[in-house]
Parts: structure tokens; C-alpha cells; sequence
């Protein structure tokens, strides 16, 4: 293959090395051909299903992949075609391709041209495959749950080269489940942020490190769960963290070396604008949360980056940080060679809801504006001018219900914009939400009341349950929204949820040395992520009206929107499907199932001048939608078919949640169990909630406090059943290993009685 110059262009190169890798490639492809692939079968619809041991194919496409350059700003903010270089796109964050192959008179004849796992990793009900693949000169970069990295051929389906996290799974500290939203890619590197607090640099060719740079330590609470982004020779990123007490932070690193260039703290320090919102109290300022959840977006022409920030700490309870809390619940710009401030926009003051902005932004240029959007948990899409942070749809401060004991804020800012989720509560669902708020108190509801909270901003009261509208689910979660100019339309995958919340009811300060848990300042319950109507919703860029909406009751949407100059709108659902929406008008055009749980965001790229669809299903812990390592790749060119649906798993609770679970018939377990075997089994499905040791960390209970938990009859049934706000693991989980974790339960955690 020949060479590249920095702009991507091919050059004359060395013909005799590019023969030679040619002569290679046949040499070896051929054999490889032989051994073949593995092929299933559903309602006489073939489906391959690439596997792994095609490895003399695989060496010679490893070995023909072509190093990416130091890309320049206008590659990186130019419209993709080829490529996907960056998380969302491009630098403006749009997840909109130009490529308009497929359009609504065809793309219901789109099919599989090939499925690929990703070796079983991340599969276990604690993982989330929200990632979004990069693409590059025909190589696929993806991560899974766990942080391993697989570089994938776009031709063969073959997996080229595997980069393994190797996560201490004992990290207490990931609030929502374990997951990684993407890598980036430039001078001959994939970088990705782990949840172990690292930032690692891998050989684009082999896998192999580079260099590894500690962004922070789990221990203090620092996780990545963001996708990194490559800009001007810095990789960019986030943290996460905004549950245990961490001040939030953006760092851009050396793309070469992984040297620290410079720091931006979402929490102002002494001096800086911003700190007189907080008390001036380290202790508080200094863990005061907001989280960076997302891949930022760039302006090369303005010299600025964007990002949303995350909660307040601790979440539900304001009443030890008297102020607005900035930069909290907030988008933000930046100066992108300095990372000094330039202006922000606070959505939401003095934050008590866990009403954050986890969702990107996204940039846009219409008729001579230039904007920036970000759907958040309240249900408004808030539109600003990107030059000023004034914003584009009028947003006016309006009084809100007080508490004096919550420091409430006197007003908050109101989009005049229509929101796309609903701010009321009905009956039913407050009857919904009051059952499972009582159910969570395990008893201890005498005198507790629980409260219509009637209107969004209605502050939890300390002593009594308050149910709000949306939930701290969202509205717009983390799943990012899609841009396209043709129709200057946004594309908002979203949610309509509840909660109820007692205040100061998790109030507890972690010691020097220790470990921070889970601190909400709350109890809250939730409705879940799974069953609550969802809604996909287009909305018009420059005036925030609501153009259409498609709603599905009792399934909620929980994926990344993708839009193209076809006209096309990708979104997952949480039963596996993939389906195609028409741009316009919202008619659904398409829906495939792909076999698991369909919660990440489809990459659109063009291969030997044809349309692709990428997509990874693998399913979400969160959500408990099925779990799985699915890569596909689509095509018109395709012939394979849908494949079996795959089955629900236990969710996973947010951190600090109680939600609802449905009973189920216990599994038929013996008397005994291996506990040594069981440890594993709660690393990887049960220390998420209950911490490495079982005695909370999460917002699961401590399981020593739990007299049943002595008990292993009683902990079988749990753990197949669930209940009380913890999911049922019989789907997930085979009758020896609910024996194993019961037995470790039983044996290690609590020392009860092992039968």
C-alpha cells in the first residue's frame, strides 16, 4: 500500500516494499482462505461469523496497516468520507457522515457483510460496549467494557491485533457500569482512557504500548470512561468521578511522550472565576465534582474547546455547598493551546437532582450562526452562540420551589424551547415511583412520607421521599445526539423517567487513604433505564422546535443517534435491533437484529467508493439490556440476515439507585457452592454495586449488615430472584456459578453459616 503524507494524500512511497507486502498478503491469504469461517444459521438466513484463527490473513493486513499522520485541524473538522477519525466524526462532535449511497428508497435491502466477536471480553453483566469504532484507511479501532482495544480489518472481519486492559477488578469506583466510549487515533497511535485512571498510547500497528500516563488513581475516586480526542499533537480528555468526590478536570497530554501540556479544573480554584460560587472550604471546593463524561468538540477557526460537565458533590444534597457550584451541570469553552477559560453557560444552578450533562456537544453553522447544542437530563436541548455562550433560543431565569436546608438556588435557567421529554407526573407513575421508594427503605418506611414533587426543580427534602420528573436518567443521557445540516436538524435519543429522593440520607466522608465510596447525599429511586418511554426526537437547530418525535412505550432509548446526507437517522434499541429512521419526516425504514443489546452508536464510512454501516452490539449494564462482542459491518453489498435476539441480563444499578425488579423462579441450586470460584463471579457481576470487599461502595447496601446475607438458601434465591432494588441474575448467571457467589457471600463476606 502506499505512503501518506500528513494530510493523507498517497504519495509514490517504495514501490518494492509495497510489492512485497502484496506478494505477502497473497502469499498468506490463500491458506487463510482455506481454513474458512465458522457459519450459523437462523430461518435459513446464513450469517458468518468471522473467527479469529484466520491468523495468516490476519498477519498480512496486520502488516499493511497504514500508520495515521499528525492530522491536521481542517482534516479532523472536514466531513468524513473514508475515514472516521475522531469519536464523533469529526472535531465538531456531529456524528453526521455526507455519504448518500444509502437514502429511504434502499436501505431496507441493507444486510450483514460479515460479524465479528471480539473474544468474549466484556460480556459479564457489569460491562457496558458503549463505543463508538474509529475507522482508518480500512482498519476498525475499537474498545469493549474492559478496556481492551481490538484493531479489526473493514474487508475480512478479521481481528488484526488485540491490546488486553488487564483491569484490577477490584476498582470500586465506576459509578454506572463498566465501559469505554472510544478510542482516538493520530501519529501512529490509539489512545484510551481506562477506568483505572490510566491514559495509554498503543502502537497503531501492533497493540503494543507506547506509553502510559496517569491521569489519576481509582483509588481517589478517578475513572475514564470518555473517548480521548486527538488535536494539534495533544490528546485531550475527561474524567469521571463526579459520585466520589473528585474535583473534575481536562488535561491535554503530548501526543508523542504522554507529558502533561496543560489542566483545566471544572471546579474553580482561589482566585480563578467561578470560586466565589463555592464555599471557601478546600474540604468542599476541592471534591466538588463535575465530571467530564464526553469527548469534547473544537473550534480550529475559534481556537476553542466545548464540553459539558458533570453533577455536583455529593449529588442530592446541597446543603454543605451554598452557592451556584460552578462550573457544575455547565458547558464550558476553553482555549485549546492553553486550556484557560474563556466563557460558560450554566444549565442548571446549585445542582440537587443529579441533572448533569453527560451527552456531547455538538457544533453547527447555519445561515452565518455559529452554534452549539447539548441535550441534557432536564429534557431541554439548551442552543448557544459558540463565539459568546449567549444563547441562540431565549432561556430565561424563572423562580423554582426553595428548601432553606438544600441552599436551593432562587431560579433556574428555562429554555423557551419545547422539552423533548415530559415534565409532568401522572398518577400511574407516581404510584409506580412510590412503591419502589418504599420497597427500598427494607422496612424502615414508618413516618417517612413520600412527595408529589408536581414540577421539574423541586429540591429532595431531608427526612422524606420527593418524587421529580425527569429522573436523575435523564431526559439525554449519555448517548450522544447527531447533527444534520441538510435538514438543520438534531437527532436526541432520550428518556422519560422519575425519582424519588430522600436528602443527607448517604452523608459519610472518606478518610485520608480510604477509598472514596458512592456519595449522593441521597437515597434515590429510580424507574430504571430500561422500561421507560423512550423517545427519538428531531429537533430544529436554530428555533428548538420539535419537528417529530417518535415514542416507544415501555423501551426506553438508550443509544447513540448517527444522520447522514441520505437522509438516514441510526439509532439502537435495547432488544438488539439497529434500525434506520428517515431523516425528515421520522418513518422508520429499517431494523436488524444483531444478537445483543444494541446501546452504542453506528460509525457511516465509505469502502471501494460503497457505504458502510459499523456497529458494535454488545448490550448495557445499566439498562440489562443482552450482553455480547458483536461487531457488523453493513452494507447494500451485504447477504447476511438478522440473527437470534439475545437474552436480558440483570441490571446494574446506578450508583446509589434502588429500582424495580421483577420476580422470577428461583434456580435450582444443591446445597453447596465453591467460594473460591464465587469470587470471581461477584468481581465481575455483584463488586460494581457492593464494592471489591461487599461492604458497599457503590450504592449497593454492605453485605454484613444484611442478616439473610449469612445465609446461603436465602442469597441463592437473591441473587437468582433479585428484588429490593437488585437485579434478578438467573438469565445471566448458570445455577453453579449463583452457587459459587452465594458460597463466597456466605463463607468470605459475611461468614455466616455456608449452607
Amino acid at each position: 500500500m502506499a505512503r501518506k503524507d500528513r494530510r493523507g494524500r498517497r504519495t509514490t512511497g517504495d514501490a518494492a516494499a509495497e510489492a512485497a507486502i502484496f506478494l505477502l498478503f497473497i502469499a498468506l491469504l490463500v491458506p487463510a482462505a482455506v481454513v474458512g469461517y465458522a457459519v450459523g444459521d437462523r430461518n435459513d438466513k446464513k450469517t458468518e461469523t468471522v473467527r479469529v484463527s484466520d491468523a495468516q490473513a490476519a498477519r498480512a493486513e496486520q502488516a499493511a496497516i497504514e500508520r495515521a499522520p499528525a492530522f491536521e485541524g481542517d482534516e479532523l473538522a472536514n466531513d468524513p468520507r473514508e475515514n472516521w477519525l475522531t469519536n464523533g466524526g469529526t472535531l465538531a462532535n456531529q456524528r453526521y457522515s455526507p455519504l448518500d449511497e444509502l437514502d429511504p428508497s434502499n436501505v431496507a435491502r441493507l444486510k450483514g457483510v460479515w460479524m465479528t466477536h471480539l473474544g468474549g471480553a466484556g460480556v459479564a453483566a457489569k460491562y457496558s460496549q458503549e463505543a463508538q469504532p474509529l475507522v482508518y484507511d480500512g482498519v476498525i479501532y475499537v474498545p469493549t467494557g474492559n478496556d481492551d482495544v481490538f484493531a479489526v480489518s473493514v474487508d475480512s472481519g478479521l481481528v488484526l491485533w488485540r491490546y488486553e486492559a488487564k483491569l484490577d477488578q477490584t476498582i470500586s469506583t465506576v459509578c454506572c457500569g463498566w465501559e469505554s466510549r472510544g478510542v482516538a487515533l493520530g501519529e501512529g497511535k490509539v489512545y484510551i482512557g481506562q477506568l483505572d485512571g490510566n491514559l495509554v498510547a498503543l502502537n497503531q500497528k501492533t497493540g503494543d504500548v507506547a506509553w502510559t500516563t496517569r491521569v489519576g488513581r481509582w483509588e481517589d475516586g478517578v475513572t475514564i470512561t470518555s473517548a480521548p480526542l486527538y488535536y494539534d499533537g495533544l490528546v485531550i480528555t475527561g474524567i469521571s468521578g463526579g459520585e466520589f468526590g473528585i474535583r473534575g478536570r481536562v488535561t491535554a497530554y503530548d501526543a508523542a511522550t504522554g507529558a502533561e501540556r496543560w489542566r483545566f479544573y471544572t471546579i474553580p480554584g482561589r482566585g480563578e472565576v467561578g470560586h466565589d460560587t463555592w464555599p471557601d472550604d478546600p474540604k468542599i471546593w476541592q471534591h466538588g465534582g463535575a465530571p467530564v463524561w464526553q469527548t469534547p468538540a473544537v473550534d480550529p477557526e475559534l481556537g476553542l474547546i466545548y464540553f459539558s460537565t458533570g453533577n455536583a458533590s455529593n449529588d442530592l444534597d446541597g446543603s454543605k455547598r451554598p452557592g451556584d457550584n460552578l462550573f457544575t451541570a455547565s458547558i464550558v469553552a476553553i482555549d485549546a493551546k492553553t486550556g484557560k477559560y474563556r466563557w460558560h453557560f450554566q444549565q442548571v444552578h446549585h445542582d440537587i437532582w443529579d441533572y448533569d450533562s453527560p451527552s456531547p456537544v455538538v457544533l453547527f453553522d447555519h445561515d452565518g450562526t455559529k452554534g452549539i447544542g447539548e441535550p441534557s437530563k432536564t429534557g431541554w436541548l439548551y442552543l448557544l452562540n459558540r463565539e459568546t455562550g449567549k444563547p441562540l433560543v431565549p432561556i430565561t431565569e424563572k423562580a423554582v420551589p426553595q428548601d432553606a436546608r438544600q441552599q436551593t438556588s432562587k431560579t433556574q435557567p428555562f429554555p423557551s424551547n419545547e422539552p423533548f421529554v415530559t415534565h409532568h407526573i401522572t398518577d400511574e407513575t407516581f404510584a409506580q415511583i412510590r412503591k419502589i421508594a418504599v420497597a427500598s427503605l427494607k422496612g424502615k418506611s414508618k413516618g417517612v412520607t413520600v412527595t408529589n414533587g408536581k414540577k421539574i426543580f423541586t429540591p429532595p427534602k431531608h427526612g422524606s421521599y420527593t418524587v421529580v420528573t425527569p429522573g436523575a436518567q435523564g431526559g439525554n443521557n449519555w448517548p450522544p445526539s447527531s447533527y444534520n445540516p441538510e435538514t438543520n436538524m438534531f437527532y436526541v435519543c432520550a428518556q422519560s423517567t422519575s425519582m424519588a429522593a430522600i436528602a443527607g440520607s448517604m452523608e459519610h466522608e472518606a478518610k485520608q487513604g480510604e477509598v472514596p465510596a458512592a456519595n449522593f447525599g441521597s437515597v434515590f429511586s429510580t424507574t430504571g433505564f430500561a422500561k421507560n418511554p423512550g423517545t427519538l426526537t428531531a429537533i430544529e437547530a436554530t428555533t428548538g422546535k420539535i419537528v417529530w418525535q417518535r415514542r416507544w412505550a415501555g423501551d426506553s432509548c438508550y443509544s447513540g443517534t448517527t444522520t447522514t446526507g441520505g437522509n438516514l437517522v441510526f439509532v439502537g434499541r435495547n432488544g438488539g435491533q439497529l434500525q434506520a429512521y428517515d431523516a425528515r419526516n421520522g418513518r422508520r425504514l429499517w431494523s436488524f437484529q444483531t444478537g445483543a443489546g444494541a446501546n452504542s452508536t453506528a460509525t457511516v464510512f465509505e469502502r471501494d467508493g460503497h457505504e458502510n454501516v459499523l456497529f458494535l452490539a454488545g448490550g448495557n449494564s445499566l439498562a440489562g439490556t443482552p450482553h455480547g462482542d458483536n461487531l457488523w459491518l453493513f452494507s447494500l453489498a451485504g447477504t447476511k440476515g438478522p440473527v437470534a435476539a439475545g437474552g436480558a441480563t440483570g441490571a446494574v444499578e446506578h450508583a446509589g439507585e434502588a429500582s424495580e425488579s421483577e420476580p422470577a423462579t428461583p434456580s435450582k441450586s444443591g446445597a453447596g457452592g465453591n467460594a473460591a470460584a464465587g469470587a470471581s463471579v461477584f468481581a465481575e457481576n455483584c463488586s460494581v454495586c457492593h464494592g471489591a470487599t461487599g461492604k458497599g461502595g457503590n450504592g449497593g447496601p454492605d453485605l454484613t449488615t444484611i442478616p439473610a446475607a449469612k445465609q446461603f438458601a436465602k442469597v441463592v434465591k437473591q441473587v437468582a430472584n433479585g428484588g429490593d432494588g437488585m437485579p434478578a441474575f438467573k438469565n445471566q448467571l448458570s445455577d453453579a456459578q449463583i452457587n459459587d457467589v452465594s458460597a463466597y457471600v456466605t463463607q468470605k463476606i459475611t461468614a455466616g453459616p455456608g449452607k
